[in-house]
């Protein structure tokens, strides 16, 4: 499988590790990688919007933080 590094906000690193810690996942590598997953197929279910000239992703998911996105 091919790896790849990713570099994210310290508060979404904090929810992964609460995650993990809470039993969700049995660790950091499994909770990306379903998150991303998830994340993928959500937006392949919802698609970009017609309106939408941007790529999808600026505005997609955004929660009121410019870097907070909701998989």
């Amino acid at each position: 499988m091919p790896r790849v590094k990713i570099t994210v906000p310290e508060h979404l690193e904090m929810q992964i590790a609460q995650m993990v810690e809470e039993g969700e996942f049995l660790n950091r590598e499994e909770a990306v990688e379903e998150l991303l997953s998830t994340g993928i197929k959500a937006y392949k279910t919802s698609g970009p919007r017609d309106d939408d000239d941007s790529s999808g992703f600026e505005d997609e998911g955004m929660m009121g933080h410019e870097d907070e996105y909701v998989f």
